[in-house]
């Protein structure tokens, strides 16, 4: 238990990964109660609903727990830039996907979910190290000490 409590405690990259992760399987949660929610509505509503909600926490969250830069990293920077990076996760996923079905027009749902799962473990790494080095990873000179 104080392995964790130190994981989940210290600022170094295993630390904030731990974080990071919770964080995405929190969001992820948002997401699906948001989708089954709005359903009803339709699945193209429900999506958009799901994906805008979950991003928006999951990018709070990062700001304020993940990597601790809520004093220096305003809201809007974090959800401007952080949503960015969420729609170049969501393009590569939905190239991939059409790349797929392109090459291997017969393949089944378990290959498309295979290769989404594959694909979203890459792209959720990249974004992992572009939040921490680029979005939540710069300091503010003011705050510096000389």
């Amino acid at each position: 238990m104080a392995m964790l409590d130190l994981r989940l405690g210290g600022d170094g990259w295993a630390a904030q990964l731990t974080r990071f992760a919770l964080v995405g399987g929190s969001s992820n949660v948002l997401y699906a109660l948001s989708f089954v929610a709005l359903d009803a509505y339709g699945t193209l509503l429900a999506n958009a609903v799901g994906v805008i909600t979950s991003t928006v926490l999951a990018n709070e969250l990062h700001r304020r727990r993940t990597f601790r830069a809520a004093d220096r990293v305003p809201w809007f920077a974090a959800q401007w830039e952080g949503g960015a990076l969420a729609l170049v996760g969501l393009l590569i996923s939905s190239l991939a996907l059409a790349a797929l079905h392109f090459f291997l027009p017969g393949s089944t749902d378990l290959v498309s979910i295979a290769l989404v799962i594959a694909v979203s473990g890459v792209v959720g790494g990249l974004r992992f190290i572009a939040l921490r080095g680029w979005v939540f990873g710069r300091r503010d000179p003011l705050l510096q000490k000389s």
